[in-house]
């Protein structure tokens, strides 16, 4: 899938560089690859891009302080949901994304005081948000955020498993299937369809997480879209471009 890892500059890792083409079995390669269509990473001095043809992704969190300084963070939907109810809260508030792709959500939730774990199957996104946690955790305005945030690679419903505590929070927004003329189904969205698959599991992935008995379990889905599993929550928050269904235990 991986036709290379294109190094640009002087200032980069080649230590991390050489790591992460032995990660995706390819190379190191000199010049960009001539085929359109190719897929490769560019690691550069401002961190790690995912190509795709004519597309490119990244993880960057310094684009959402626009929406956790001046407050704004209080305004937040998703915040605001996470909240909502009396929660028995005993020590710092804990929470689990098992959908994490480049962990916008997570961040603020972890904005929002949570510490976060984020689970990540795949593993060109899982590559794009280490990144982007790493870059973050050495910005003034995003480290003590990112330090609120731990990535775990694998498989969701494993890794539940083996959570040793009950979390606070459950958070679940599995892929959805791309709409031809959806208006937000643009460059990153795009990409991120290229590379991950729409839930094929729900089933399996919500019982999971009911299992591992947290207060509170948040689905992410469309605003006209069916419930997950068709698990009827026990109350949705719904906006014109989103709907939470909260599960409260």
């Amino acid at each position: 899938m991986i036709q290379g890892i294109y190094v640009q500059g002087k200032k980069v890792d080649l230590d991390r560089a050489r790591r992460l083409a032995e990660q995706f079995e390819t190379e190191i390669i000199s010049k960009l690859p001539e085929d359109k269509f190719a897929k490769y990473f560019v690691f550069d001095k401002s961190g790690i891009t995912f190509v795709a043809g004519k597309q490119e992704l990244k993880g960057d969190f310094t684009r959402l302080l626009p929406r956790i300084t001046k407050g704004h963070l209080q305004h937040e939907i998703l915040l605001k949901v996470a909240n909502q109810g009396a929660l028995e809260r005993v020590g710092e508030l804990r929470g689990v994304d098992c959908t994490a792709g480049l962990g916008e959500d997570s961040f603020l939730l972890a904005a929002g005081g949570y510490h976060m774990e984020l689970y990540e199957h795949n593993p060109v996104t899982a590559v794009l948000l280490g990144d982007a946690l790493i870059r973050a955790k050495s910005h003034p305005d995003l480290k003590e955020i990112a330090k609120r945030m731990t990535l775990r690679v694998g498989d969701s419903k494993e890794l539940l498993e083996k959570l040793s505590y009950r979390p606070d929070l459950i958070y679940l927004d599995p892929m959805y299937p791309e709409k031809k003329k959806s208006g937000e189904s643009k460059k990153k969205l795009q990409v991120l369809h290229q590379i991950e698959t729409p839930c094929s599991d729900e089933i399996q992935l919500v019982q999971a997480a009911i299992e591992r008995k947290p207060q509170k379990i948040i689905i992410k889905r469309p605003p006209e879209g069916p419930y997950l599993a068709g698990m009827k929550p026990n109350y949705s928050v719904k906006r014109k471009a989103v709907r939470f269904d909260c599960l409260v235990f």
